[in-house]
């Protein structure tokens, strides 16, 4: 009997004690704190010559550019390789297809990027679509059809509303109806088929430019053109500058900012700013970010800030 009662009492204890558990057997799944999804920013820039690059780095306010930047050639590269890149940021004109090239433009201080936001001044990152001719031409006749181009593309309601519907930004209300400009222009009632104007310079005038030119060409004799847009950078250098005779001499330059100092257009028959694009910080179109300050974009494009998960 004793026998037995000590068995009973040693079963109850092994047991009582295969039924007590302690934190240190509990699932750590219970207890684990998921982690922040992090991305490492993939950071592209334009080449030093870049009219928009200019305008993206004084509105951002930065100093020095992270060596880890991606330099593309042009406008339609950089949206092309943001568009391909989940993790990339980058920066283009307002008048890029974002859709097309898969990418997302980003509100910048809160204020999205518009023709509207831009012309009353509220969207911060903006700057000049400016050109420059030659100050002279091997004929009288081209001469007076760049001038009749300019006068379009500068002042008339016709091509000012072609440059607004490509993306540029103009003040419609200075407009006046090409009927009335072209009276100042009798080259534009000639056949002009045998006359070609060459423009270069800036990439992110391409679409706008592009749109005025072929409107142009029915209200002026059917002449031809040539573009051959390799960046800002050449737009002086090759209307005015140390290439105006050679090979890559062209009519009409274009820089997306102002001509500097060291790029004189005093004896040009024409220069000036035909409209005002926005500059637009973009990324992939699966990117979460909607919204980006001044401040984040310094640190990002400085280096400082690598990673999306961080960017507030």
């Amino acid at each position: 009997m004793k026998k037995l009662l000590s068995l009973l009492l040693s079963m109850m204890l092994l047991v009582a004690c295969s039924s007590t558990t302690t934190s240190t057997d509990e699932p750590a799944t219970e207890t684990a704190t998921p982690e922040a999804v992090s991305a490492k920013i993939n950071v592209y820039t334009r080449d030093s010559s870049s009219g928009t690059r200019e305008a993206f780095e004084k509105a951002i306010g930065l100093s020095e550019l992270t060596q880890e930047a991606i330099e593309v050639s042009s406008n339609g590269d950089m949206a092309v390789k943001v568009g391909a890149d989940e993790n990339g940021i980058g920066y283009v004109s307002l008048s890029t297809d974002f859709e097309a090239n898969g990418i997302k433009p980003l509100n910048f201080e809160g204020v999205t990027p518009t023709e509207e936001t831009v012309l009353d001044g509220t969207y911060g990152m903006q700057r000049p679509f400016a050109f420059v001719t030659r100050d002279s031409y091997d004929t009288p006749e081209k001469e007076a059809l760049v001038l009749a181009f300019i006068d379009y593309l500068c002042n008339s309601t016709e091509g000012m509303l072609t440059v607004e519907a490509a993306g540029g930004v103009v003040d419609l209300s200075k407009s006046v109806a090409w009927s009335e400009l072209a009276k100042n222009h009798p080259i534009v009632n000639e056949d002009n088929s045998a006359i070609t104007i060459s423009t270069c310079g800036s990439t992110s005038v391409t679409k706008t430019l592009q749109a005025a030119l072929e409107s142009f060409v029915p209200l002026a004799g059917n002449f031809q053109f040539t573009m051959n847009q390799t960046g800002s950078g050449d737009g002086y250098k090759r209307v005015l500058g140390e290439e105006k005779d050679g090979v890559n001499g062209a009519d009409i330059g274009f820089a997306s900012r102002n001509f500097n100092e060291e790029e004189d257009v005093t004896n040009a028959l024409s220069t000036g700013v035909y409209c005002i694009d926005a500059v637009v910080a973009v990324v992939n179109k699966n990117n979460a970010l909607t919204d980006i300050t001044a401040d984040a974009l310094n640190q990002i494009y400085s280096g400082t800030l690598t990673d999306f998960s961080l960017v507030k």
